[in-house]
């Protein structure tokens, strides 16, 4: 499961994005990546490992709400099905 946001703020402030991406590892668990930054520049990547889906899927969920409460916008992305 994927999702990509930005956040214009306008004027002169730098576009901001934030990938939330959760996944399987090989091990039987649950990651959630959070990747942050800017277009163009560097970003930082947190990874919260999870050892039951639910919990994972609720953190996803929690994380992708206060971003949408921030004035993140939900966009496609074009590596995405």
């Amino acid at each position: 499961m994927h999702v990509y946001l930005q956040q214009h703020l306008g004027g002169s402030e730098p576009v901001r994005f934030v990938r939330l991406t959760l996944q399987p590892d090989l091990f039987g668990c649950w990651e959630l990546l959070r990747e942050s930054g800017s277009p163009g520049r560097r970003s930082q990547l947190r990874v919260t490992q999870f050892e039951q889906a639910d919990q994972a899927q609720h953190a996803f969920e929690r994380e992708r709400d206060a971003l949408l409460t921030r004035q993140f916008q939900i966009l496609s992305h074009p590596l995405l099905p």
